[in-house]
Parts: C-alpha cells; sequence; structure tokens
C-alpha cells in the first residue's frame, strides 16, 4: 500500500554529541562518518576486534550529533559499548528512545514529497523532523525520525495511514535483509558475511576501525566463501544454530530461527545449489538469493 506507514516501536534512538563526536564514531563504525551530514545519512555497523558481528545501526545528523537508529533490543549493549570506547573523548552519549520514534514509509511515497531525490541514504527535513531513503536499499523505503508528540500530525499532512509492523518484517525478509533477532547473529559470523558492503555498510577506503584488519583481507583475498540468507521454511520447523544439510553434506546453519529466518550458507560449495530443497534435523526449506546480491 502507498499510504501504508510502520511505527517502527522496536526501534531505539541514541544520540552522540560533543566536539569529539564525529572522531569518536569514525574510530568505531564500519562506514566512514564523513558521509553523514544534513542531506546524508549511512548504514554502519560495529564489529568485534575479529571483525565479527555485533551490531548494526543507521546514522543520521542530528543538530550537533549523530542519531543512531538501532533495533532496542541491541540499545543498551550499544550503549554501554560506546561508553566503553568513550575513555577520554569530548563525547556524551544519550538514549533518546522515549522522546523520538521511527516511522517507515513506502519508496514510491518517499517520492511523492517535495525534497526527495532518488539517491540511497538521501536525507532532508519534513516539518524539521529528517525523511531518509533508507541507505540499505530503496525497496525498504524511507524512515521518518520523529520526536513522538509531533508523529501523529505529520502522519497525518503526509497522509499516511498506520499499518502492522508485520508487513514490513514481511518485506524486510523478503528482500533478504534481517528486519529483527539481530542479537542471534552476534559473534557467530564476520560482518562482511552479513553482506554489508552491498547493503553499503563497509567503506574500503576509510582508514582503521575496529575489526578492519580481518574485514579488509577477507575482501582482499577473496576469502568470503559463505553469506547470511533468508530462508523459506516448505515444512516442519528450525532450531537455532542447527546444521543445514544438501545430500547429507553440511551446507550451512540456522542463526535466527524465529518467523523471519535467516542462515550462514556456504554458497561456493559444491553441493551448494539455490534451487535444491535443504534439509535440518526438523524441518525442510528453501534458501532465498536476493535480487540485489549479484553472486
Amino acid at each position: 500500500m502507498k499510504n501504508s506507514v510502520y511505527i517502527l516501536k522496536d526501534r531505539a534512538l541514541l544520540f552522540v554529541s560533543g566536539e569529539d563526536s564525529q572522531n569518536f564514531l569514525q574510530n568505531l563504525i564500519s562506514n566512514d562518518i564523513n558521509k553523514v551530514t544534513d542531506n546524508s545519512s549511512c548504514f554502519a555497523s560495529l564489529l568485534t576486534p575479529q571483525g565479527k558481528f555485533l551490531y548494526e545501526f543507521i546514522i543520521v545528523k542530528h543538530k550537533s550529533g549523530f542519531f543512531i537508529d538501532c533495533e532496542k533490543s541491541q540499545s543498551e549493549e550499544i550503549f554501554k559499548q560506546l561508553h566503553l570506547y568513550k575513555i577520554r573523548s569530548k563525547v556524551e552519549i544519550l538514549n533518546l528512545s522515549n522522546e523520538f520514534v521511527v516511522a517507515s514509509f513506502g519508496y514510491e511515497k518517499y517520492l511523492s514529497i517535495n525534497g526527495s531525490k532518488d539517491i540511497l541514504g538521501f536525507t532532508f527535513k519534513y516539518r524539521e523532523d529528517p525523511i531518509i531513503l533508507d541507505p540499505r536499499n530503496k525497496h525498504l523505503g524511507a524512515r521518518l525520525i520523529i520526536n513522538l508528540e509531533k508523529l501523529y500530525l505529520s502522519l497525518k499532512k503526509l497522509e499516511l495511514k498506520d499499518d502492522k509492523i508485520e508487513n514490513y518484517y514481511m518485506q524486510s525478509h523478503k528482500l533478504g535483509i534481517v528486519p529483527k533477532n539481530l542479537n542471534k547473529l552476534k559473534n557467530k559470523l564476520f560482518g562482511i558475511e552479513c553482506n554489508f558492503e552491498e547493503l553499503n555498510g563497509i567503506d574500503f577506503k576509510k582508514g582503521c576501525y575496529v575489526g578492519q584488519e580481518n574485514t579488509a583481507r577477507i575482501k582482499l583475498k577473496n576469502k568470503l566463501s559463505k553469506r547470511l540468507f533468508p530462508i523459506e521454511i516448505i515444512k516442519g520447523k528450525l532450531l537455532e544454530d542447527e546444521t543445514i544439510y544438501n545430500n547429507d553434506v553440511e551446507i550451512g546453519k540456522v542463526l535466527i530461527n524465529e518467523e523471519y529466518p535467516f542462515a550462514l550458507i556456504k554458497y561456493l560449495h559444491e553441493d551448494f545449489d539455490k534451487d535444491s530443497i535443504f534439509q535440518s534435523k526438523n524441518g525442510s526449506f528453501k534458501i532465498l538469493i536476493p535480487e540485489w546480491l549479484k553472486i
């Protein structure tokens, strides 16, 4: 529905500000913070020193600092992690989730709003609040970050109608982009295996950041042999961390087993055939390869 809007109540908003905020984030995140301006936002992640996935988020310029738009279930840990790295940096980190909310609406609707541009991550103000074309994939639509008190008036002015959040999750899963349960991925795969390069979440030209060395090595030495893919269950059920087989050969592992499942798959393995029906101990399923992933 063109005029559907999804109030993403499962998202949290942290705010990083202070004179060192730009350098502070630049030294930590997988993307280049210099891409984030009043007219541009970016997708990024925080990795372990070994390059394993910890957290992901969208970064949006706000006043003299940056909004971190993240999954609510990860927000407290991100908050603590940022404080851990803070040391003597002149930064302030706040959780503004009680004041601000994220609303998402479709790509077509976004293009119909005066001031929009068909550029991933493009950001402009609507009644002083940022609207962002999702920097990962335009088919995820746009995001409005807005004070709760102003939310419904702005939605009314934009002629947007509240829709079920599950429809947003389904669209995201169908696109091959994890909509929720990100904690189930923590420490289980490399950030680059999450398809962050294709989702515009890694900058290979920027300087050092946490996890940069392994990320760059996997890319430069062409060592990427596994990727995160969405699963379509045919029958049975999935269990977290269970092994996936094709012709009795181990081909991957289930990482997210709930409503919108994902698995880490050895997609270059000779026994991997994207059209196969794959098996686990308790179920059978198809592995979906997103169109935007040219492999």
